[in-house]
């Protein structure tokens, strides 16, 4: 009997201890909670999306758009983070890339966890980024700039008349507008016809959008409206119109935090970036040394490839503004590699590209057509003109709805500076042997017989465009008639939405969409976790330095453009187009589309 209450007490006590314990560890889980990590990550500038190598010296990736997106979908997973707070500086990103920053704050908001806006000021295009979040923080002296949308047009008839340059020009296609900069000093009426539809749509967009992420403060689409015609609005302004949620410097968030959500808020500087380490001795070596490819696994995977910048012939290297350039040479060899590697079973072409050489244009579109894997295409911010020719062949195209797409058209010419060597004395003389020995000349425009032979080799390139588009369009399910493609052709340009109506493109959606797309086409299960592998190669600093000498030596008069361009960062968009003449030089037909305007929002 003294041994079982022995056992009873025994049990009791083994009862009140396991209490005890289950009550700290409650204790222990209610002050876990009640502490939060805040994840901080900074988005600004130009987030290109051509993929970059690790630096050999510091070990760390150059930052990017895809690179900030993972580490945002990191603080969707990571139980250590409670909330996201994304610090928005000024962006330098077209409509397509907001729509994809859009995208990724949704998929982190369906995690449960806030996700919050710090703006110190900033147009449509920060807002946009802004407003998917859960609240949008300003400080009092900040500025909302919403105000509407521009497209400008610049022109350099004009200045080229006074400089003694003639620009001999042919397009194909009334709305063709990329020779009009050079031969006009305004828009032609069709033009301006043309693009104020696209203005339009754009407008819509982004006023359905704002209305659509502010419709707790019931803004709808009328009210939206009313609000741009009276921007910019101080932050006070904005908070009174319900266009953000509160008034706070940074220095502040993580009491705002503390006392809104009722927790002990901790903020976390740069989330996920990787964090540059000490070089050593053998660092130097390795910088000096060929880079080492990484071995292909044998597990099925995608090919993701970046077709992003001008697309010109040859290799293709970084033009000296720094812009990617599309080489059609290795993008042909990427093709190729992803159509001949057994382990991977689908590819998509993430395009952002406004054209560039016809030629070069077609020997990728001819890599895609002939590919036997599924072929699935993403626009970003622009996919016109060439842009659109090398995506035509893919089984599906997706694009987001403030793409810049179509552009069906070609164009082509050079500048002839006869006028320019007269005022400052300089002559020629030359001997030729053949009745268009000098087509290409820089000191005489073309005469009756040349320019008509060049409109019969630009009319034949503008009938290939349409006859690969259509069969294109064809294999997508589209019943169009030749005559059908030639209404939304003519060099007319599109938004993502306008082409997703008229049968370009097939669906909206961004980059994750289109690589879901391509699993399914696949065969993949919609939630496996399928490897992505990225081509071509991400360069190293270091190779892309040595090719800038050795392959693509700056010429001197680009050479003086760029150190313009640093003087005044103002000019850069323009005499980024002027760098693509000088490329475009030899190219007597080119698939580019209008240039010198952007759509902004400021």
């Amino acid at each position: 009997m003294l041994g079982h209450l022995r056992s009873i007490a025994a049990y009791s006590a083994l009862i009140v201890i396991l209490m005890a314990l289950n009550i700290s560890s409650a204790q222990q889980d209610k002050t876990a909670a009640a502490s939060w990590r805040i994840a901080v990550i900074r988005l600004g500038g130009n987030m290109e999306e051509t993929p970059t190598a690790p630096d050999p010296i510091l070990g760390i990736q150059l930052e990017n758009l895809r690179t900030r997106l993972d580490r945002m979908q990191r603080a969707a997973r990571d139980r250590q983070v409670q909330a996201l707070l994304l610090h928005i500086d000024e962006l330098d990103i077209g409509w397509g890339r907001v729509a994809e920053l859009r995208h990724a704050i949704s998929d982190f908001r369906r995690s449960g966890k806030p996700c919050v806006a710090f703006l110190e000021s900033g147009g449509l295009a920060e807002y946009l980024v802004a407003s998917a979040c859960d609240e949008v923080f300003m400080p009092e002296a900040g500025m909302l700039f919403l105000s509407g949308l521009r497209m400008q047009m610049f022109f350099y008839k004009d200045l080229l008349d006074k400089l003694g340059v003639q620009a001999d020009m042919i397009q194909m296609g009334d709305f063709k507008g990329a020779a009009e900069p050079y031969i006009r000093n305004r828009m032609s009426p069709a033009l301006k016809k043309h693009l104020e539809t696209v203005l339009d749509d754009m407008y819509s967009y982004v006023v359905e959008t704002i209305a659509e992420s502010r419709k707790q403060k019931n803004l709808d689409v009328k009210k939206v409206r009313e609000l741009l015609d009276q921007g910019p609005f101080t932050p006070r302004q904005a908070l009174q119109q319900g266009l953000i949620d509160r008034l706070a410097y940074e220095s502040d968030l993580a009491r705002v935090f503390s006392e809104t959500k009722k927790v002990k808020a901790q903020l976390v500087s740069d989330y996920g970036k990787p964090r540059p380490r000490e070089p050593g001795l053998f660092d130097i070596f390795k910088m000096l040394s060929p880079p080492i490819e990484p071995r292909l696994s044998d597990r099925p995977k995608i090919a993701l490839i970046y077709a992003i910048g001008v697309i010109m012939p040859g290799k293709g290297t970084a033009s000296p503004f720094g812009e990617a350039v599309i080489g059609a040479d290795t993008y042909v060899e990427a093709i190729r590699r992803a159509e001949s590697e057994p382990s991977i079973k689908a590819i998509v072409i993430r395009v952002d590209s406004p054209g560039g050489s016809a030629l070069a244009s077609d020997l990728i579109w001819n890599e895609v057509n002939k590919c036997k894997k599924p072929v699935i295409v993403s626009m970003g911010d622009t996919a016109a003109s060439g842009g659109y020719y090398i995506s035509m062949a893919a089984k599906r195209i997706f694009a987001e709805p403030g793409t810049i797409t179509g552009s069906i058209g070609v164009v082509g010419g050079k500048l002839v500076i006869r006028g320019l060597m007269d005022k400052i004395g300089l002559t020629t003389d030359t001997i030729d042997r053949g009745a268009n020995a000098g087509l290409l000349s820089l000191t005489e425009p073309w005469n009756d017989k040349q320019r008509e032979q060049v409109t019969a080799l630009m009319r034949d390139t503008y009938d290939q465009f349409l006859d690969k588009a259509l069969a294109g369009r064809k294999r997508a399910g589209q019943k169009w008639t030749r005559q059908d493609l030639e209404k939304i052709a003519g060099g007319r340009i599109w938004t993502g939405r306008q082409a997703k109506t008229l049968g370009l493109v097939d669906e909206l959606g961004t980059l994750s969409d289109a690589i879901a797309y391509a699993k399914k086409e696949a065969g993949f299960d919609p939630d496996e976790d399928v490897e992505i592998y990225i081509l071509p190669r991400p360069k190293s600093p270091i190779e892309a330095l040595l090719e800038s000498f050795l392959e693509l030596r700056t010429p001197q008069p680009l050479s003086s453009l760029t150190q313009l361009a640093q003087q005044m960062p103002e000019l850069r968009p323009h005499l980024r187009h002027i760098a693509v003449l000088w490329y475009l030089r030899y190219e007597l037909v080119w698939t580019y589309q209008p240039m010198f305007f952007r759509i902004t929002g400021k």
